[in-house]
């Protein structure tokens, strides 16, 4: 008896048989098969920088430019990048002068911001890569909760962060106080300035290659 499906008048054709399509099947599933097996096989090719490329590649498509000419001096605002909150404060003089005072820096955890916490070019007393601004990233790295601006209590010149959720004071350069629950100063991002008040965030001039996976945490 044969097993061959019927001529099929109407169109002029034989439909393909039980066994065609369970063949065509099996080789379709393998195909997919070899597909998957082969995504990683061929990642693993791209050699143990690949990583290190997909996240400095994310870095530069997070390259953004902020316009800081509405700020006066004292005020302060906050944009988001990469989807973390980032505090920007055009600082008083005070609050510049402040920061490189010994009773002050006597109070701080790492007041010399030798913990990797920042680009290379914001290692100074400011944190920052021009003195008149504070740059942090807003989460307090205890247990990531958005600080407020605060001063520091008790000390005579205006500046700071506290974070409500389990009250760690940072001075106004994002460095933690001792003896709070905070371990480590507050993140500063790469940034540079290409114009007076414009400054591009995500791109440090002293580091092209920094990334936020570089520091001790966020």
């Amino acid at each position: 008896m044969s097993t061959e499906p019927p001529f099929d008048k109407d169109n002029g054709t034989t439909p393909p048989s039980r066994r065609k399509i369970l063949t065509a099947s099996t080789i379709a599933l393998g195909g997919a098969g070899a597909c998957a097996l082969a995504a990683p096989f061929l990642e693993s090719l791209e050699g143990p920088g690949a990583d290190l490329r997909k996240a400095e590649s994310d870095d530069k498509a997070a390259i953004v430019e902020v316009d800081l000419s509405d700020l006066k001096r004292g005020d302060h605002k906050q944009i988001k990048w990469k989807n973390w909150p980032v505090f920007i404060q055009y600082r008083t003089k005070d609050m510049i002068a402040a920061l490189k005072e010994p009773a002050l820096k006597a109070l701080l955890r790492d007041p010399d911001s030798k913990i990797r916490q920042q680009p290379k070019d914001a290692v100074n007393d400011y944190r920052s890569i021009n003195p008149d601004y504070a740059i942090l990233i807003g989460i307090c790295t205890h247990l990531g909760c958005i600080p407020n601006f605060r001063d520091v209590k008790g000390y005579a010149h205006k500046g700071g962060f506290f974070c409500p959720c389990h009250g760690s004071q940072f001075d106004n350069a994002g460095r933690v106080l001792k003896d709070m629950p905070a371990p480590y100063n507050l993140p500063v991002p790469p940034a540079r300035f290409i114009k007076p008040t414009i400054l591009r965030l995500g791109e440090s001039a002293a580091e092209p290659h920094f990334s936020m996976n570089d520091i001790q945490q966020i």
